[in-house]
């Protein structure tokens, strides 16, 4: 008997460690399959979105939301769970979302979502949510019905928009295009995607930020720097900001913007901000006729002050602590120094600079070797000639 209690002992040990060694005692096996089934769930789902068909969606779980992104012109959509946690009948699931828009995106967006579950009478599986996960941006489609405009050079999407508010924006960006690659050259796919969302704080929370960052920028651009397949970029408006701007405006902040996608390959850590930006804001208003002390008001204020900068805009400068005019300033700045290149040793030079400085790869020495290269100059007669530039054109 004593025998027989051992074995079966032994036996039970064995087991165990044959099933640690495979999925883990504590009932793995059961989560394991759990999660699968979740998977399943949800590659059945991303099909339906593909499908655009309702009915397929609707087995798989709630609604909400179908209707809302029905308009997007998907070339994929799927998910990919990455936690799962199970209590009796419910459970959450943690997934990214991986999605492209057909003929824009190169690579696919992803984006972390959160999905409630839970298990119905017959043991399926379905969806009762999916929400943005904590810390993670909004998707356009979370904020409302997204409404879809097609330009030549163009994609707008919008919420809480009219048509014929998002036709104006496509207007602007299909002119922004080809004033970009006049500039820049046409290396880059010429094609950007604007998304027009109804309010400030949800500009913000497209991009994961407090709305507090954005308070006066009228747009930004997201993207991977540094990379010619890098995930899709999203011109995002700030419609507060935007709104006041006149016409000649307007289509500077989409040209500038535009310029930020067709720059993005040649753009990383070692390209300073001034550089960026002026030179965004450089192609903005290239061809526009403004002068100096039209498009750049707070630093000819300056200058005519007697308050001359001592040195080029640093990246800090550029970030948005509530002083609006110190922001303006040094996004002047930088556009006053492009220009200076521009009028100084031409067009091409200044492009070639830029992409000089991006080639560097990291920022020590990569503005120093990149003057030295391509303009001859160094960062301290640089600074000095960008000086009396400023004098002479704002009138200091």
């Amino acid at each position: 008997m004593a025998g027989r209690r051992r074995a079966r002992g032994a036996g039970a040990v064995t087991l165990c460690l044959l099933l640690v060694a495979l999925v883990g005692c504590g009932g793995g096996p059961a989560a394991d399959s759990a999660r699968s089934e979740v998977q399943r769930l949800l590659d059945r789902r991303a099909a339906a979105v593909l499908d655009r068909d309702a009915t397929a969606y609707g087995a798989t779980g709630t609604t909400a939301g179908f209707d809302r992104l029905r308009a997007l012109p998907l070339a994929a959509w799927s998910y990919r769970v990455t936690s799962f946690d199970r209590t009796g009948g419910t459970a959450t699931a943690g997934a990214d979302l991986r999605y492209r828009i057909a003929g824009h995106d190169p690579a696919p967006v992803t984006a972390g979502r959160t999905l409630a579950l839970t298990r119905d009478a017959g043991g399926r599986w379905r969806v009762v949510s999916d929400r943005p996960a904590r810390k993670s941006a909004h998707q356009l489609w979370d904020q409302g019905t997204v409404t879809v405009v097609r330009g030549a050079d163009s994609l707008v999407l919008g919420v809480g928009r009219s048509r014929d508010e998002l036709r104006a924006f496509a207007a602007l960006a299909d002119r922004a295009v080809p004033a970009v690659s006049d500039a820049w050259g046409t290396g880059w796919r010429r094609r950007v995607v604007v998304l027009v969302p109804e309010s400030l704080e949800d500009m913000a929370a497209l991009l994961g930020s407090p709305a507090s960052a954005y308070r006066g920028i009228a747009a930004v651009t997201t993207a991977e720097t540094g990379a010619e397949n890098a995930p899709a970029d999203r011109i995002i408006v700030n419609p507060d900001a935007y709104g006041v701007l006149g016409p000649v405006g307007r289509q500077v902040v989409l040209t500038h913007e535009a310029t930020h996608v067709a720059t993005r390959a040649h753009t990383n850590a070692a390209t300073p901000l001034w550089l960026s930006e002026g030179y965004a804001d450089w192609v903005g208003y290239r061809g526009t006729g403004r002068l100096p002390a039209q498009a750049a008001p707070e630093l000819a204020r300056a200058v005519s002050g007697g308050r001359l900068p001592a040195r080029l805009p640093t990246d800090r400068d550029f970030a948005f602590t509530g002083d609006a005019a110190a922001l303006a300033q040094a996004y002047e700045g930088g556009w006053m120094a492009c220009r200076l290149i521009a009028d100084r040793w031409g067009e091409a030079r200044l492009g070639a600079f830029y992409r000089a400085v991006g080639a560097h790869g990291k920022r020590p020495g990569a503005v120093e070797g990149a003057m030295a290269e391509v303009l001859g100059t160094t960062p301290e007669e640089f600074t000095g000639l960008w000086r009396e530039y400023l004098r002479e054109q704002l009138g200091g």
